[in-house]
C-alpha cells in the first residue's frame, strides 16, 4: 500500500501550482499591456472626430451636470483598441482614470473606437442602479449608432450624452444610487490568499533576477514585473489628447472611482 502524502507536502505542491499559474497570468497580462490617453478633460478626443466647438459644447453639458450632481461623465475617443475588446479597454481605461468619486463610484465613460466601429458605455458601481445595462443598450442602439452610421459622430455623441444625463438626472429621486455590495466581489480572505501567493511569485522572480538559476547572468535582462491592479491608475498614458479639452487642461482628474464592468457595448 502506498504511503499518504503529508499535508505539508500537499500544501507546498498547491502553492507551487498556484504560483506557476499566477506567473503565467502575470506574463500574459504584461504582454497585453495597453497604453491609455491622458485624462485632460471631460472630452478626450484622441481619434480627432470632433471640432473644438463640438468638444466645447459637450464639455459644457458634462461640467454642468457634474457641478450639480457630482456624477462624473467623460467622453473618450481612441484611434484603436490595441487588439483587445472594447469591454476590456473601457473597463481598464475607466479604472486607470478613476472616474467618479471614491465614496460613491458615480462615474460613467462613453468610449468610441471609430476604426473598429465600436462604442461602449461603462458605468461605475454607484450608478448601475440608475444607468442599467439595459438602459445603456437602449441609448447606444437608439441614440448613438444610428447617427454614427451616417458619419455624424458629434450627433451620436451629443445624443448619447443627453440620454445618459437625462437618465441620471431624471431617476435621482426614484432610483437607489448608493453603492451596494456586489455579489461577485471577493471576500477579504480571498484577497489575503491572493496577496500572499503574489508575494511568493515576486520573491521567486527577485531571486532569479539576483542570479538564482543563472537567469540573466550573461547580460540578459532580468527583473520583477509589477503589474498595476484594478483602480491603481498604473496603466500609463501613451497618447496625447487630440485637441483642446475645453479649458480644463491637465488640472482635470478622476475622483478615485471604479467600475466592475457594468454598461453595454454596440457597433455600427
Amino acid at each position: 500500500m502506498g504511503r499518504s502524502i503529508p499535508n505539508r507536502v500537499r500544501l507546498a505542491l498547491a502553492l507551487a501550482v498556484l504560483s506557476a499559474c499566477l506567473t503565467i497570468y502575470a506574463v500574459g497580462a504584461f504582454a497585453a499591456e495597453l497604453t491609455f490617453p491622458t485624462l485632460t478633460g471631460r472630452v478626450v478626443d484622441v481619434a480627432g472626430i470632433l471640432t473644438p466647438e463640438q468638444r466645447g459644447q459637450l464639455e459644457g453639458k458634462l461640467k454642468a451636470h457634474e457641478d450639480k450632481t457630482s456624477d462624473q461623465v467623460v467622453v473618450a475617443t481612441v484611434p484603436n483598441l490595441q487588439g483587445t475588446t472594447i469591454e476590456d479597454y473601457a473597463n481598464r481605461l475607466f479604472r486607470a482614470w478613476k472616474l467618479g468619486q471614491a465614496k460613491t463610484n458615480n462615474g460613467v465613460l462613453l468610449l468610441v473606437a471609430p476604426s473598429e466601429r465600436k462604442v461602449r458605455i461603462e458605468v461605475g458601481y454607484g450608478l448601475e442602479g440608475a444607468l442599467t445595462d439595459a438602459l445603456s443598450r437602449v441609448i447606444i442602439a437608439s441614440a448613438i449608432t444610428p447617427r454614427f452610421k451616417t458619419g455624424d459622430y458629434y450627433g451620436g455623441l451629443d445624443a448619447g450624452v443627453d440620454g445618459i444625463l437625462s437618465i441620471l438626472a431624471g431617476d435621482a429621486q426614484e432610483w437607489q444610487r448608493k453603492p451596494q455590495v456586489r455579489a461577485d466581489e471577493v471576500d477579504s480572505g480571498q484577497v489575503a490568499i491572493f496577496i500572499i501567493l503574489f508575494l511568493i511569485v515576486l520573491f521567486v522572480a527577485w531571486r532569479m533576477s539576483r542570479g538564482g538559476g543563472r537567469v540573466g547572468s550573461r547580460g540578459g535582462r532580468g527583473g520583477i514585473v509589477i503589474l498595476p491592479g484594478p483602480g491603481s491608475g498604473g496603466w500609463g498614458g501613451g497618447f496625447s489628447d487630440g485637441g483642446s479639452s475645453g479649458g480644463f487642461g491637465g488640472g482635470f482628474s478622476g475622483g478615485g472611482g471604479s467600475s466592475g464592468g457594468g454598461g453595454a457595448s454596440g457597433d455600427w
